[in-house]
């Protein structure tokens, strides 16, 4: 592989994290309990310079670098920039759920940082190997932070399930994606791209790669029926990891569909779509349907990001530009409603109490008419009830699929939605209309207070105004293609 000096200036966000991630990791050796916040603010600082970072070097036209194994181009900095802030956001809104439960340690900043890394090499990968290696960065990092919590034996149980079914999900991406590289003699995804259209499409080879790389990806996204890991480890971990699992690797996840897929196995669309539509109506009907038996709101949580994930991979199976732009609206919006979720969870939980049941959310209008109307806004945008933003990106997607031809699965979607709204709107009743269990004042961080309240207002004015996000979406994704 030949190296050069023009390959690192594509990379800088990367180098610079890393090289902060390593400060933050020997400074928080010499640092005593009481100076903690010094870690945490320095992880904020390398987020706000990655962020100056990557808008400094943003590109409209793609720029390889390291024998076309990286990529930088507008979908790679976007997602980038969409990433800092939802890593970001998951800090701000954990900083108190930490402290209280002896969390508030270098180790944490430092594995979510080196999971960001990996997310970050995961949306710039050209390249099989590229995108593998930042699966993996990710993927150990997460089974750690699942398990940081070492008195837990429910984090503990989450977090060994989460290893050995994780384990086989790579196992199954990587001999995916060495049949594929068998049956076209290359790892770089435009390579393969190319040469897919010379290669027999029933080749015994390809087949199967392909089968194995999807089953792979779905593991990664969490759509039937490779979701089985989602409800324990949602449940099992410290809400704040919870946080950060739901919402920021659905970034990364969405890009490294978009690199495989749609960059590299597109000729193969004709081959995957029906996959992804039966996973799609699996995902919808079987995650709205089973969190209706919740009481667990993570738990309720975990099986509606199922079937949000099932919605996501409408826009996929569209297999066009329109597609591919709702499913990128679609992924932004998903984490923006996740993190203002799990948010109201976090700020509702205190020292010796996790918020973590549905009845923990009765009467919260007495408590607090703001959080309620904050939770009230978010549970309806999560429905896809107007005028909120889940709306247009279930609508989005909706007419994605429709265009390309699958009326029946869109009505199955329509259908899906209908039975969701229930256990979202069992949630407002439960604020509104039920009388509190806990009296206990709510108390938040001035930060947390201020952020969690921008955070549901924003799915409220993005509802009223989507154009903004829609065109950004559209610009990166035409840049890509």
């Amino acid at each position: 592989m030949n190296f050069a000096l023009t390959d690192l200036l594509p990379v800088l966000p990367e180098i610079f994290v890393l090289g902060m991630l390593c400060f933050i990791l020997i400074l928080d050796l010499f640092l005593a309990d009481d100076l903690r916040f010094i870690s945490y603010g320095l992880t904020l600082l390398t987020l706000a310079g990655a962020a100056i970072i990557t808008a400094a070097t943003f590109n409209q036209t793609p720029v390889l670098a390291f024998s076309n194994m990286f990529v930088d181009d507008a979908l790679s900095d976007m997602l980038k920039l969409m990433l800092y802030g939802a890593v970001a956001t998951v800090l701000i809104y954990a900083r108190s759920y930490i402290q209280a439960r002896g969390l508030y340690r270098g180790e944490f900043f430092v594995l979510m940082l080196f999971a960001m890394l990996g997310m970050m090499v995961m949306i710039s990968g050209s390249h099989f190997l590229t995108l593998y290696l930042g699966l993996e960065l990710l993927s150990l990092s997460l089974y750690a932070l699942v398990a940081l919590q070492r008195d837990s034996r429910v984090a503990t149980e989450a977090a060994m399930k989460y290893f050995v079914l994780g384990a086989i999900a790579s196992g199954m991406l990587l001999y995916g994606l060495s049949m594929i590289y068998g049956a076209t003699g290359t790892l770089e995804i435009a390579n393969v791209a190319t040469t897919l259209p010379s290669v027999n499409h029933l080749n015994t080879v390809l087949v199967f790669g392909l089968v194995f790389t999807i089953a792979g990806l779905a593991f990664k996204l969490g759509v039937v029926p490779f979701h089985m890991w989602i409800p324990d480890v949602y449940q099992g971990a410290p809400t704040a990891v919870t946080l950060f699992i739901g919402t920021a690797p659905k970034i990364a996840a969405f890009a490294f569909v978009m690199r495989l897929l749609i960059d590299g196995l597109g000729g193969l669309s004709a081959d995957w779509q029906p996959m992804l539509a039966l996973m799609a109506l699996l995902s919808m009907a079987i995650g709205n349907i089973t969190a209706i038996a919740q009481t667990n709101i993570k738990r309720m949580l975990a099986y509606s990001t199922i079937s949000h994930m099932g919605f996501l991979l409408l826009g996929f199976l569209a297999a066009g530009t329109n597609g591919y732009n709702a499913a990128m609206f679609y992924v932004l919006v998903y984490v923006l409603m996740s993190l203002g979720g799990f948010g109201m969870i976090l700020l509702l939980s205190r020292a010796g109490f996790e918020a973590d049941q549905l009845n923990d959310f009765k009467g919260l209008n007495q408590r607090s008419p703001w959080y309620a109307f904050l939770m009230l806004l978010l549970m309806v945008s999560m429905a896809g009830i107007p005028p909120t933003v889940g709306f247009y990106a279930k609508l989005s997607v909706l007419q994605a699929a429709l265009q390309a031809g699958y009326l029946w699965l869109v009505v199955a979607a329509v259908l899906m939605s209908v039975i969701g709204a229930f256990y979202y709107l069992r949630i407002v009743k439960l604020m509104y209309f039920d009388e509190p269990i806990d009296t206990a004042p709510i108390q938040a961080n001035p930060d947390m207070s201020v952020l969690l309240s921008v955070n549901a207002l924003a799915v409220l004015a993005l509802g009223i105004m989507p154009q903004s996000l829609m065109t950004l979406c559209a610009n990166a994704i035409r840049n890509m293609l």
